[in-house]
């Protein structure tokens, strides 16, 4: 299975609802595209979070220097980002795929991060309340259903019931789970969450 966790917007919560999604599945992780804080990447922070011993992480296809929209990166760093350079990594494990910001971000002058998810692939959907959430995790949702691709969804921070029922009525996606605010998040708060997450996900 292969699982492609994308977000709303940035800052919303992919990076840890990739670590619980590859900690309960005990899945190898790939970030495609890393943009900024290579020293303390995507990448880094999931391996520092997880507690299994079965998952790879694999390298990312671009390391980008600048923490900006990867086309941006590219061209600060001096390269185009070219889509049949990002190959997924072969295994014989789950896969969680972690993407860069929203859907329609680009990766240069006609790519997006939506080109990178496969039909075979199942989507997770990561959805913070925030004003205007609605909207944006709508048309989220509803540019993945017109690719026909699976879609789940993972509410993350303070609970929000008005805005998570009506999203959840308008686009009948698949409500995997909700992420709360926590006064941190270590690898006991994370392995907490992939218990709870572990059969949902595995009949997603």
């Amino acid at each position: 299975m292969v699982l492609f966790i994308t977000g709303i917007s940035t800052e919303v919560g992919k990076t840890l609802a990739s670590a619980i999604v590859v900690e309960a599945l005990q899945a190898d992780y790939w970030k495609p595209i890393q943009a900024g804080d290579l020293d303390n990447s995507d990448s880094h922070k999931v391996e520092a979070l997880i507690s299994n011993d079965k998952t790879e992480i694999h390298t990312n296809s671009y390391a980008l220097k600048t923490p900006m929209s990867p086309h941006a990166a590219a061209a600060i760093d001096g390269i185009t980002i070219d889509l049949n350079k990002i190959v997924p990594p072969e295994t014989k494990n789950h896969l969680v795929i972690e993407g860069a910001g929203g859907l329609l971000v680009p990766l240069n002058d006609t790519d997006t991060i939506f080109d990178l998810i496969q039909l075979h692939y199942k989507v997770i959907v990561v959805s913070r309340h925030y004003l205007g959430s609605i909207n944006h995790t709508l048309l989220t949702l509803q540019k993945l259903q017109e690719k026909k691709v699976k879609v789940g969804i993972i509410f993350s921070g303070d609970e929000h019931p008005t805005t998570e029922e009506i999203i959840l009525k308008k686009s009948e996606v698949t409500f995997l789970g909700r992420i709360n605010e926590e006064q941190k998040f270590d690898k006991e708060v994370i392995k907490k969450y992939a218990e709870q997450f572990k059969s949902v996900l595995e009949s997603f």
